[in-house]
């Protein structure tokens, strides 16, 4: 019999592939709003998230406009950004011209776990639920109407402070738990630096139970010489183990985990 245990997913980069949506949607609001003179690489990008302050890819955005602008002689006071209009932008291009039915870039995020593999955590006893920096309707869309889930336990953007900060990780928690408080180790699965870092400060304000960061290599890095630094750098902040892909992470692999 597996151990019981809470596993808790972070969604882009370990649930959905948005290599081609989100951070494309990064990459033309940095453009758009550089006019055309800079365009962040899928590296820069990793840079920046290695920080481990940039989990909202709006707020990203923002601060790739901010620097690009230092680096031609502006302050940032000089340069006036309107966040709003970053932000407008942005899901312009993510979820697209139609607010009813969206047609951007999200409609094709290719899905990087199946229905059966939550099931067979289930089966074995292992609570799941998702806390993510996407927005509610983001990460509904992915998981109710994408995966096909049933109100499955969510903390989204709206819900919580963003990563690092762990309030999300403990209200994740909270539902899944549903007043039923048995200490069981929490493993928390992500694809940045802030997600490990979540894990570290989780366990820093409460010791009574044991915490277990997994890494996720997001597939823009899998093919590419940068795989190993970026395994390197989620290990460095905390990851216990990296995986290629999510469903890795087996019932039999949870119970390693947390004997080890």
């Amino acid at each position: 019999m597996i151990k019981q245990a809470i596993a808790i997913f972070d969604i882009d980069g370990v649930i959905r592939d948005v290599g081609g949506s989100y951070r494309r949607a990064l990459a033309d609001t940095v453009e758009h709003f550089t006019s055309q003179a800079y365009r962040p690489t899928p590296l820069d990008i990793d840079n920046l998230k290695s920080e481990g302050l940039w989990n909202n890819d709006w707020e990203a955005s923002q601060e790739f406009i901010y620097r690009h602008g230092e680096n031609q002689g502006k302050t940032r006071e000089q340069m006036q950004l309107d966040y709003q209009q970053i932000v407008a932008y942005f899901q312009s291009r993510y979820r697209g011209t139609d607010p009813e039915n969206w047609n951007g870039y999200i409609c094709n995020e290719p899905l990087l776990l199946q229905p059966s593999y939550l099931e067979q955590l289930t089966q074995s006893g292992i609570l799941w639920g998702f806390f993510s920096g996407a927005t509610r309707a983001s990460a509904t869309y992915i998981l109710e109407k994408r995966l096909g889930l049933q109100s499955p336990v969510l903390v989204a953007m709206e819900d919580a402070p963003g990563k690092p900060d762990p309030t999300g990780l403990f209200a994740t928690i909270r539902l899944l738990e549903n007043g039923i408080n048995q200490q069981q180790t929490v493993i928390y699965v992500g694809d940045t630096v802030a997600d490990m870092h979540t894990v570290q400060k989780a366990r820093i304000l409460d010791n009574s139970r044991p915490w277990i960061a997994v890494g996720i290599l997001p597939p823009h890095v899998q093919e590419t010489a940068h795989r190993d630094d970026y395994t390197e750098t989620l290990i460095k902040a905390g990851a216990e183990v990296v995986f290629s892909n999510v469903q890795e992470l087996t019932p039999e692999k949870i119970q390693q985990l947390q004997i080890n």
